[in-house]
C-alpha cells in the first residue's frame, strides 16, 4: 500500500533497535527522511545504515540537554514518534523515588519536550502526526512494574490531550499500544530469566502466555516490524480520521470490544 508518505521528514525517539528501529525502517521504506535517535553515536550509526534512515543524533532524551540538542539541529519536523522508553520488572515496594523519577523523565518527558516544540508549527503548517508509543501496560498496569505502566498510562493522557488542541486542523495526535513484542529489551530480559529457570527462551514464552498473559489471543510475542507496519498507517494521511485515539496493537491482550 502506498502510505502516500514521500517527501515527509519524521523523527523516530529511541530507534536504534527494536519497535523503534523497526518504525524508521517502515517509514523510510515508504520515502520518508527519517531521523533516527539514540544515546550513542556507535548505536545511530549503526540504526542509519539498517534502517535507511537519512539522519542520526545521539542524544538522550530522558534529560533536557537532549532534547534541546535534538531540537536545535532539527527545528521542524511533520512526523514525530515519541518511542523511547525503558522498563524493569520490579516488586512495588522495592521502587525507590529515584526509578520512579527516572522512568518518568524519560517515558513521559521526552515526549512531552518533544511534542511542545513540534506541535505548533505542525499546526501551522496545517499538516503533522505526533504518535505516542504506549502500551497495553497503561491500561492494564502490570504488577511486577507498577512505576513502567503508570508512564504507558501518561502518555494515553497526554496523547488524547494533545489531540484536543489539534481540532480543525490535518494535524493528528494518537498512541499505539503494543502488547508484548520481541524487542531488544525484551528479548534479553526473557533470555536471563528463561537462563535462570533453567529453560529456553520457547519454554519461556509458552509459560509467559499462559500465566502472566492469558487474554492474548495471539499468543506469542508480536514481532516490532507488526507494530511498525501500524505506525506507518497512522502517520499516513489515509488515517486523516484517526486523531485522539489509542489504536491497540495488542495481540488481543486488552480483552475490550472498544
Amino acid at each position: 500500500m502506498n502510505l502516500q508518505l514521500e517527501g515527509k521528514t519524521a523523527l523516530v525517539s529511541g530507534s536504534t533497535a527494536g519497535i523503534g528501529l523497526a518504525i524508521a525502517t517502515a517509514l523510510a521504506k515508504e520515502g520518508v527522511s527519517v531521523i533516527v535517535n539514540g544515546r550513542t553515536q556507535e548505536r545511530v550509526d549503526k540504526a542509519v545504515r539498517v534502517s535507511g534512515a537519512a539522519h542520526g543524533i545521539a542524544a538522550d532524551l530522558g534529560t533536557e540537554a537532549g532534547a534541546r540538542a535534538v531540537i536545535e539541529r532539527f527545528p521542524a519536523v511533520d512526523i514525530l514518534i515519541n518511542n523511547v522508553g525503558i522498563f524493569e520488572a520490579k516488586a512495588f515496594e522495592e521502587i525507590p523515588d529515584e526509578d520512579w523519577r527516572r522512568f518518568f523523565e524519560v517515558n513521559v518527558m521526552s515526549g512531552v519536550r518533544l511534542s511542545r516544540h513540534y506541535l505548533g508549527p505542525m499546526k501551522q503548517k496545517n499538516w503533522g502526526r505526533i504518535v505516542f508509543i504506549s502500551s497495553e501496560s497503561g491500561l492494564q498496569i502490570p504488577v511486577e512494574m507498577i512505576h513502567y505502566g503508570m508512564t504507558k498510562t501518561a502518555q494515553l493522557a497526554i496523547s488524547r490531550g494533545l489531540a484536543e488542541t489539534t481540532a480543525g486542523t490535518a494535524v493528528t495526535v494518537n498512541a499505539v499500544l503494543p502488547g508484548p513484542t520481541e524487542s531488544e529489551g525484551v528479548i534479553d530480559f526473557v533470555d536471563r530469566l528463561a537462563s535462570e529457570r533453567g529453560t529456553d527462551r520457547q519454554a519461556f514464552e509458552r509459560e509467559f502466555f499462559e500465566k502472566a498473559r492469558p487474554s492474548s489471543i495471539l499468543q506469542r510475542f508480536a514481532t516490532p516490524e507488526e507494530v511498525a507496519a501500524v505506525v506507518a498507517f497512522v502517520c499516513s494521511p489515509l488515517a486523516s480520521a484517526i486523531n485522539g485515539s489509542a489504536v491497540r496493537a495488542d495481540g488481543g491482550v486488552v480483552r475490550s470490544i472498544a
